[in-house]
């Protein structure tokens, strides 16, 4: 054998591999790796819009809640105004009514007062009279002396 003739036939076995390499297992590996790094390029990219998303949402959750806040915030003053005011309402109608009824005590006793007055005026005249009476040892007459008492009525 010679070496020569085993060196050539090495060689072109060596040739013919790479060109069956290069036309047969070459691209189908070349496309196999682009597919590969194309979906881990959109993997990442997705990773990406999926971190800005989640801040995105924090930061609306975040805003959503100090809204919140200050809106249950406002509501709670609301209502304390309200009671606030509603409690004065109370009170403001309380001091009316009461004033209504001391007005009104004030007036029932006024009439009841001149009502004693003159209950006071007639028991006073009619003891006038019957002093007179017993002073002047004879009967007084009311109706002929009407006029003598009532001006004695209104003297008292």
């Amino acid at each position: 054998m010679n070496i020569n003739l085993t060196l050539i036939s090495q060689a072109i076995a060596f040739a013919i591999f790479i060109w069956f390499t290069a036309s047969f297992v070459w691209p189908p590996l070349m496309n196999a790796i682009s597919e590969r790094q194309k979906k881990i390029e959109e993997g990442l990219a997705a990773a990406e819009r999926s971190k800005k998303d989640l801040e995105l949402a924090q930061a609306r959750s975040t805003d959503t809640l100090r809204e919140a806040r200050e809106k249950s915030t406002e509501m709670i003053g609301g209502a304390e105004r309200q009671a606030a005011h509603l409690v004065e309402e109370a009170r403001a109608e309380a001091a009316r009514i009461i004033s209504q009824a001391r007005e009104a005590a004030e007036g029932e006793a006024a009439v009841a007062a001149q009502r004693a007055k003159e209950n006071l005026r007639d028991q006073v005249a009619s003891l006038a009279v019957a002093g007179a009476e017993k002073i002047l040892r004879r009967e007084v007459n009311a109706q002929v002396h009407a006029e003598l008492l009532a001006s004695l009525k209104s003297e008292l």
